[in-house]
């Protein structure tokens, strides 16, 4: 039986693979990684996988945030990334780990540049300001990959997933991403009999995927991935913030407000998707309005025993 080590494992994607792991037994023997282990400390890495030793990695730890923290505390979006990074790569490379799959983000992206995005586009400008820490320190990470492929014959693979979404997000008012952010302010709002204000004009456009998409992807890349280069993970279909706050809203009935006077970020990140097809061709996403649908209603069991 191969073991998997998931860092990152009772965040949004690793809860995800948490859901979805018992699929794959007796095949796989899973073990997800929890703040316990301080992956920003190199000592305390290199021995919990001494220890562990597995056979494969997913590495999905990371210090994330939305907009508003990205651009509130890029010093620690920065070294936080490139300490976790650094730390888990070399160690898997230490312990004899052949196989990982590293988790980036399109946000990695050049601000300036054409669309769709592609995988070889990454490095051709700079990334948007308002991510710029955050976006560094993810691109570093496909660098190292790269590095250790070629001095060390390994198999680090980086994996680009657009928007994700779904049960066990961050629900932070401030700190979380879109879809979680506007899910907490949409029931805040019909809780308190106000309106639901939405950050930004609405007119912003992104791919967003289900987080249990995602995860059985990684799963499909990990087993049948005949290669190292990155791949993009998304849906071909994109949506603007609007359209996602009134698919929100339906479940609440509130008035909704656009608050113009925040930033609206990167206006597009449209990403090509045609590698992922090729690879996986008869692959179904879930439809936008399923996932939300089954994110609020976990985040109504939920709470208020949610990450905020």
């Amino acid at each position: 039986m191969k073991s998997i080590l998931v860092t990152g494992g009772s965040g949004l994607v690793g809860s995800a693979l948490n859901e979805i792991h018992h699929s794959y037994k007796p095949d796989y023997y899973f073990v997800f990684v929890n703040s316990t282990v301080d992956l920003r400390n190199y000592q305390q890495t290199i021995k919990y996988f001494s220890e562990l030793k597995p056979d494969y990695i997913i590495h999905l730890a990371a210090c994330v945030g939305g907009l508003f923290k990205n651009m509130s505390e890029p010093v620690k979006m920065l070294e936080d990334n490139l300490l976790i990074n650094t730390n888990v790569i070399k160690a898997a490379n230490e312990t004899g780990v052949n196989k990982l799959i590293a988790c980036l983000s399109t946000c990695v992206f050049p601000n300036e540049t054409e669309y769709p995005i592609n995988e070889k586009m990454i490095n051709n400008g700079p990334p948007h300001l308002s991510n710029e820490g955050y976006s560094y320190a993810k691109r570093i990470m496909e660098i190292q990959c790269k590095c250790y492929n070629k001095q060390f014959g390994r198999e680090y693979i980086c994996v680009i997933p657009t928007n994700v979404y779904g049960p066990h997000d961050n629900f932070h008012l401030e700190d979380s991403h879109v879809i979680p952010g506007l899910i907490h302010r949409c029931f805040l709002a019909k809780q308190n009999g106000k309106p639901f204000i939405v950050r930004g004009s609405g007119t912003p456009r992104r791919q967003f995927i289900y987080s249990l998409d995602l995860a059985r992807v990684i799963m499909e890349i990990l087993q049948n991935y005949n290669s190292t280069d990155s791949i993009i993970i998304s849906p071909e279909v994109e949506y603007s913030i609007k359209e996602v706050s009134e698919a929100i809203n339906t479940h609440f009935g509130n008035e909704i407000i656009y608050d113009q006077s925040f930033s609206d970020g990167q206006h597009r990140k449209t990403a090509d998707s045609s590698k992922l097809l090729a690879f996986l061709p008869g692959f179904s996403f879930t439809p936008l309005d399923i996932g939300i649908t089954e994110t609020i209603e976990w985040f109504k069991r939920k709470y208020p025993n949610v990450r905020l």
